[in-house]
């Protein structure tokens, strides 16, 4: 179900046991949707050793979106949709960022120093974004260059995932955000209004955090052409193992169904 792209042409970040920067599951599934997963994996490159961090940052949410993978992959069965994610940490190059903002690397997440980003050369950066960034956003556009081709419907559902609090801050209230801005933003509307229908669901309308320029991936694919989408943020602690995963799989399943139709009538 799983393919592994590996367009590493300019790739010299990457060595031959490295994993892909890409994996797509379910090529060729027939849903509208689009799934995709910008900080769905916590990989560091080997050239780049621990990037000078504890090995636990890598299970916190500063490396990656947890739960994201896991979330993506029963979607994609569950809806017969593709799923695109992205393998390595976003320590290392952040895909939801534009490739020449200073917060592609952060030499500083959550209150943590990376010192491996503190001092990158613009070749340190560059070999990054030729390598992990770039492949990503490659197939996400080749996909949907394919679905316009054979005439299949797209909506993006970018997969996000945040922690019930940042460091020092208070505990944050919501379930699940649905994020949104520019170009057609009509799913994600219909979207929120359909988990706000879920019973004992918190959910933010741009909460916890805003879609604004800060944002890369959706502005990219789905603005240019008013494709409709949707960025969806699910607290960690509701995704931490595949019980919490599946539960969210269904209740997305049912609630981004009912926001198409609804959109649609």
């Amino acid at each position: 179900m799983a393919s592994n792209s590996n367009p590493r042409i300019e790739a010299s970040l990457l060595i031959d046991s490295d994993p892909s920067p890409v994996v797509t599951v379910n090529p060729g599934g027939r849903s509208p949707f689009l799934v995709i997963g910008d900080h769905a994996g916590n990989v560091i490159p080997l050239s780049l050793g621990m990037m000078e961090i504890d090995s636990r940052d890598l299970c916190r949410h500063i490396a990656w979106d947890i739960g994201v993978a896991g979330l993506g992959l029963a979607l994609a069965e569950r809806l017969d949709a593709v799923f695109i994610r992205q393998t390595y940490s976003r320590l290392v190059v952040d895909c939801n960022r534009a490739p020449g903002s200073a917060d592609a690397m952060p030499a500083v997440s959550d209150g943590t120093i990376v010192p491996a980003n503190a001092a990158l050369t613009p070749e340190d950066r560059t070999a990054r974004i030729d390598a992990i960034h770039a492949p990503y956003h490659r197939a996400i556009a080749d996909e949907l260059a394919r679905r316009d081709r054979e005439g299949q419907a797209s909506i993006l559902v970018a997969l996000h995932s945040f922690t019930p609090a940042m460091s020092g801050g208070p505990a944050r209230p919501w379930h699940a955000g649905i994020l949104h801005d520019g170009g057609d933003p009509s799913f994600a509307l219909a979207l929120l209004a359909s988990l706000r229908r879920e019973a004992d669901l918190v959910v933010g309308d741009n909460e916890p955090y805003r879609m604004d320029q800060v944002d890369y991936t959706l502005p990219l694919h789905a603005y240019p052409l008013r494709r409709r989408y949707a960025e969806i943020e699910i607290r960690q602690d509701l995704l931490a193992d595949q019980q919490g995963q599946q539960r969210w799989a269904s209740i997305l399943e049912r609630c981004l169904l009912a926001g198409s139709a609804t959109e649609e009538g």
